[in-house]
């Protein structure tokens, strides 16, 4: 049987994989990306139908290929995400295979390198790059058992509200996606109840600028993880051209707030009192954004507009003064819920020693504890930029340089082979 054999093989052709191939590319590195579907098949049919960027297109994509048909504030509709990277990936030729599957990745038992078993045949390789992203194992917490008349489904499961069955929704998680889709479920005229917790409420815009416009001048961007910061969820859309997210504005609406889900007994769902501590908590942090933001402006004499009214916090709603402990599921009329909670890590077909007691990566920076293999596409992988598409390019870059720091030690012949070969020449 013939084993093909390459110097970098990168798992995936997400984002990661190919801004690895670019890179890659540029350092004359023989390489091959393996993709078990198609270029980018997260970003088509992973996510909901209404699904855009959270980033404006002149800030959310690579530097060397701008979005066409946008304009630069424009946020870019998933299905043209995708075929952005097909399109990308076409620029240097990058050596992507489609519809092939790594099963299996171990260390060769007879010299260095790597050989991975895959659906299309066996490759060995001298590095991996695992470029499989964060989005892998949907996380529903064990709390609703199933119901008759109950349909529970991951976020990644969502497509609109016209799939969904009669009834009203409960959206449990208040992060990008929950707050999207709850958003969105309540504009289509159902009741929706959204479980709020801990988060991040950045402005939208502030003072003319979109928020990754002032992340990147405070250089809060480049803040490094921590163990608070990477499970950190983040409210924020660019659905209907990009908003600031208001929890107020959307119980104003009709959507019904409610606190952490904890569990559930004879067909009542309880929820944490803790519902005005994660408004309060995100408003802090709002706010706490513009007043840097502010101070920026101030010391650097830039000629942006006053923006008084971001700094008006309405009053707390009915359902935020005086919170809802546990609902009644049949008298609320729920026939779905949807867990918007996150995604977990699937190293199934992983072999080597790089992950840590709970099945987590276990790297600096991408760099693994396994010599020679690497991962890519991390949240916070290097910095709070990472999960952006703009950021996973830069760890990329990181990863290919490493990878060139360590063939040229390996290039090295050593003093004591260069004198046996002096001696062996006289």
């Amino acid at each position: 049987m013939t084993i093909e054999q390459t110097d970098v093989l990168v798992i995936g052709a997400g984002q990661a994989g190919v801004a690895a191939s670019e890179h890659l590319s540029k350092a004359g590195i023989k390489h091959l990306v393996l993709e078990r579907d198609r270029i980018a098949e997260k970003w088509r049919t992973g996510r909901w139908d209404s699904l855009v960027a959270n980033g404006p297109a002149w800030h959310d994509r690579f530097p060397n290929l701008e979005f066409t048909n946008h304009h630069d504030d424009a946020f870019v509709p998933k299905d043209q995400v995708a075929q952005y990277f097909v399109d990308y990936a076409k620029q240097f030729d990058a050596p992507i295979r489609e519809g092939v599957q790594v099963t299996d990745l171990s260390r060769k038992s007879d010299g260095a390198g790597f050989v991975a078993q895959t659906s299309a045949g066996t490759i060995e390789s001298r590095y991996v790059i695992s470029a499989t992203g964060a989005f892998q194992n949907p996380i529903i917490p064990p709390i609703l058992p199933e119901i008759d008349g109950i349909t529970q489904m991951h976020s990644i499961r969502y497509r609109n509200p016209q799939d969904l069955p009669e009834g009203n929704v409960l959206v449990v998680g208040a992060g990008s996606s929950g707050v999207q889709i709850a958003t969105e479920i309540m504009q289509s005229g159902r009741k929706t109840f959204l479980s709020v917790g801990s988060h991040d409420r950045p402005p939208r815009r502030y003072r003319g600028r979109d928020f990754v416009w002032w992340l990147g001048v405070l250089n809060l961007w480049d803040a490094e993880a921590s163990p608070a910061s990477t499970h950190t969820t983040i409210a924020v859309t660019g659905a209907d051209g990009g908003y600031t997210v208001d929890f107020r504005e959307l119980a104003s609406q009709g959507m019904t707030l409610l606190g952490l889900t904890e569990r559930y007994t004879d067909g009542r769902l309880s929820f944490a009192d803790n519902l005005v501590q994660n408004i309060k908590e995100g408003d802090e942090n709002y706010l706490a954004t513009l007043d840097l933001a502010d101070d920026y402006v101030r010391r650097n004499r830039l000629d942006l507009p006053e923006d008084p009214e971001a700094r008006i916090i309405a009053p707390d709603p009915e359902c935020v003064s005086t919170p809802i402990r546990s609902i009644d599921l049949a008298e609320e009329g729920i026939t779905t819920v949807i867990w918007a909670t996150g995604f977990g890590f699937d190293y199934s077909w992983l072999n080597v020693d790089a992950l840590d007691d709970a099945g987590r990566p276990a790297h600096k920076r991408g760099v693994s504890t396994e010599p020679n293999f690497y991962f890519l596409g991390l949240p916070w992988q290097s910095r709070r930029g990472s999960s952006f598409i703009w950021g996973v390019w830069h760890d990329a870059k990181f990863i290919v340089d490493h990878i060139a720091k360590q063939e040229g030690y390996l290039a090295y012949r050593g003093a004591a082979k260069r004198l046996m070969a002096e001696q062996q020449d006289a």
